[in-house]
């Protein structure tokens, strides 16, 4: 493994933690509906534990209800049934075979919960970071001390990867500020 390899790798799962960040933010739910707080629960469908959108055409009704249309009658009981033991806090209602859920409006206790929630998954994806360049600066020392690579350029790569790592701490702090902002927003 080369300096380059090393730095390419750093930054791929740095990029990956931000994903992850993301992904987990969208869980997190905010004044507003959006079909992503839905993603994470999952039905019994004939023996196999599945999401919902893959029974259900799942739906924004308006601004603050999620509309979802099970495919076939029998799995509008189970829908909703999974839905009211989820941990979103939300009480579906049906009409037929359309289960709507609406989101109540976030009082300010919950937003400053949520928000610190929020600032605690920003810290992990930081945390995650770092140690990806501290594992990243390991790999560098060993090449140095291999004698695979001069000490100049291990000290230049160290201050790449640490480059790397504050683009990406900031991409955190990017992304930290916007959900805040959504959070906050009533």
């Amino acid at each position: 493994m080369n300096i380059a390899d090393i730095k390419k790798q750093a930054a791929d799962k740095m990029a990956k933690s931000i994903e992850t960040l993301k992904h987990d933010l969208a869980k997190i739910r905010t004044g507003r509906a959006h079909t992503g707080l839905i993603d994470h629960l999952r039905v019994d469908y004939y023996g196999s534990e599945v999401p919902i959108n893959q029974v259900a055409n799942v739906t924004l009704a308006d601004a603050r209800t999620i509309s979802i249309q099970p495919f076939e009658k029998k799995m509008v009981q189970v829908v909703e049934k999974a839905i009211r033991d989820s941990d979103l806090g939300v009480n579906p209602a049906t009409s037929g075979d359309v289960i709507r859920v609406p989101m109540p409006p976030l009082t300010e206790e919950r937003r400053r919960d949520l928000i610190k929630v929020v600032r605690h998954e920003a810290e992990n994806a930081r945390i995650a970071v770092r140690n990806i360049r501290r594992d990243a600066n390991e790999h560098l020392k060993k090449l140095l001390k291999d004698h695979a690579v001069a000490e100049d350029d291990e000290r230049h790569a160290q201050t790449d990867v640490q480059k790397l790592t504050d683009r990406f701490v900031a991409e955190i702090d990017k992304v930290l500020a916007t959900k805040e902002a959504d959070l906050l927003a009533v």
